[in-house]
């Protein structure tokens, strides 16, 4: 095996091929210091805590395993009903060199089982042992793909489980749930499953339970809405949208420890804002906040106490009778009913962190109340006329002194710190040279799931064709074909096909998650050992 640099806190392991990556993932269960393991095509990505463990000491352990030689255990076997008419269908046939019809045959004899999860929750890496099943990605990814759609890329078949971008070959439609939060387990397709298409050609291909589930899926949805928004009587503490933001989520530490349902930990983007924030007002560190990119207006119910960290802007708290008061960055606040609560437009900073006293008590999903706005989990985006619910689990003390940092601005110069890898032999010494040596702007098209940057010289690799999917951490450096980076923030998907030439050191993850469009960033190079 190879041992490559994923970050500071993560190796990405190469295998000989499929098979034995699966075999490693399974060995390197409880290894000391292990975080979470991301299983890929021929790789496996190995987070680890640095503090428990160094990444020499652990890449001396991981190479030390030997695996067992014997069959792979099953979870189980699921069928999945198909119909064929994928916009794909043809062009897939006839890169494959047979007709449309013996692909979908094949597809249908073949033996199917789930490698592993990525991407997005509930997608699974379905593969077969028929060799016909080999084919390349688009060479134009698809905006939208819609859920349900049956693909192929390289020698997986895989179902978007619901609407995303793609790039994969479009062969088939299904309407199997492929993820149900309310399932044990969630995903249809989870790692191990055994996997049997079957063809369709009624409209509705869903089984009567199925149906069934996705009715009580809606159901238990709505109802955890209206819980999640009903604050009970008047008194109640309580935060009411009066005017949401760009983008208004509720966010907390996220939801690590998922990757093998395909679900990533995402969580707060800024996360020393949101630990400022928690504790100014007396909550544990990763209270649930609200997190905001750009003003806002929020009405409070009942007293409590609330904070603002983050993003540098005018606050100002207006009450009932419709009197001002200026709001100190970073400093805890009393509130009573009616207050107003105005974020101003961030004059450094992107994102506000807004804390209330006792948290904000919204449902939870795989143990986080944090949204995920690429897989769709945890609580919508806050729109005008939400009410979310103020907990009582505040466990210490107001802190009065919370320091706020300095933050960029739009046309600011920013160092962000990296390691290199582990894809950095894919790429020109001319381009390795250009990644640290010249800046990058941040532009307008960034989001939680990733920082799209503009370079006068983009990035040039060295080695062609298509990496097979492989697991990617937040703060990883992707490089689609343009040569342009996107830089993953939290709610990136798990694994990705474009090389990763470097990654942000952790420490360099929250002022990332702080920079405004018009931002430049220079790249400084750590040395690893």
């Amino acid at each position: 095996m190879r041992i490559l640099t994923a970050s500071d806190h993560a190796l990405l392991v190469e295998a000989a091929d499929l098979d034995e990556a699966m075999r490693l993932n399974l060995a390197w269960d409880g290894v000391h210091g292990v975080v979470e393991r991301i299983p890929g095509a021929r790789t496996v990505l190995v987070r680890f805590d640095p503090l428990a463990v160094s990444a020499a000491d652990l890449a001396r352990a991981l190479a030390a395993t030997e695996i067992d030689t014997a069959h792979l255990p099953a979870t189980g076997e699921v069928t999945v009903p198909v119909r064929y008419d994928g916009e794909d269908l043809d062009e897939a046939a006839s890169l494959l060199g047979v007709s449309a019809s013996e692909l979908v045959n094949r597809h249908l004899a073949a033996e199917w089982t789930v490698a592993f999860s990525g991407f997005a929750p509930g997608f699974g890496y379905v593969v077969s042992s028929d060799p016909l099943f080999d084919v390349p990605r688009r060479s134009s990814p698809r905006t939208r793909v819609p859920a349900g759609s049956v693909a192929l890329a390289g020698q997986f078949t895989g179902v978007y489980p619901r609407e995303s971008p793609g790039g994969w070959q479009l062969i088939g439609r299904t309407d199997a749930l492929m993820w149900d939060i309310d399932r044990d387990p969630p995903a249809l397709l989870s790692p191990g499953t055994t996997v049997r298409f079957e063809q369709v050609r009624a409209q509705a291909v869903m089984s009567d339970n199925a149906d069934d589930r996705a009715d009580a899926r809606r159901v238990t949805e709505r109802d955890a809405a209206a819980s999640a928004t009903d604050p009970g009587s008047p008194a109640s503490p309580a935060v009411e949208v009066v005017r949401p933001s760009m983008q208004l989520l509720v966010q907390d530490a996220g939801r690590p420890g998922f990757a093998a349902l395909g679900v990533s930990a995402s969580g707060v983007a800024d996360r020393r804002a949101m630990r400022e924030a928690n504790r100014a007002v007396g909550n544990a560190s990763g209270a649930a906040v609200l997190e905001s990119v750009g003003g806002a207006v929020l009405r409070f119910r009942g007293a409590g106490v609330a904070a603002v960290t983050g993003a540098v802007g005018a606050l100002d708290l207006i009450d009932a009778d419709g009197v001002a008061r200026r709001i100190a960055h970073g400093a805890p606040f009393a509130t009573v009913e009616g207050d107003e609560l105005t974020l101003g437009h961030p004059t450094s900073g992107l994102r506000y962190v807004i804390a209330v006293r006792g948290g904000v008590a919204v449902d939870t999903a795989l143990d986080s109340r944090a949204s995920d706005t690429l897989a769709g989990l945890g609580p919508d985006p806050l729109a005008a006329g939400d009410v979310l619910r103020i907990g009582a689990s505040a466990r210490h003390p107001v802190e009065p002194d919370v320091t706020p940092r300095t933050l960029p601005a739009s046309g600011d110069v920013v160092d962000l710190e990296i390691t290199l890898g582990p894809r950095d032999d894919w790429f020109t010494p001319a381009a390795l040279s250009t990644l640290a040596g010249q800046e990058w702007t941040v532009t307008p098209r960034s989001d939680r799931v990733g920082i799209r940057l503009e370079g006068d010289r983009p990035l040039a690799r060295s080695v062609g064709g298509e990496l097979p999917s492989e697991g990617a951490v937040t703060g990883a450096i992707q490089v689609p074909p343009d040569g342009q980076p996107v830089l993953f923030l939290p709610d990136h998907p798990l694994t990705g096909g474009y090389p990763i030439i470097g990654a942000l050191t952790d420490r360099s993850l929250d002022l990332a998650a702080q920079l405004p469009p018009g931002v430049r960033i220079r790249f400084i190079v750590k040395e690893t050992s």
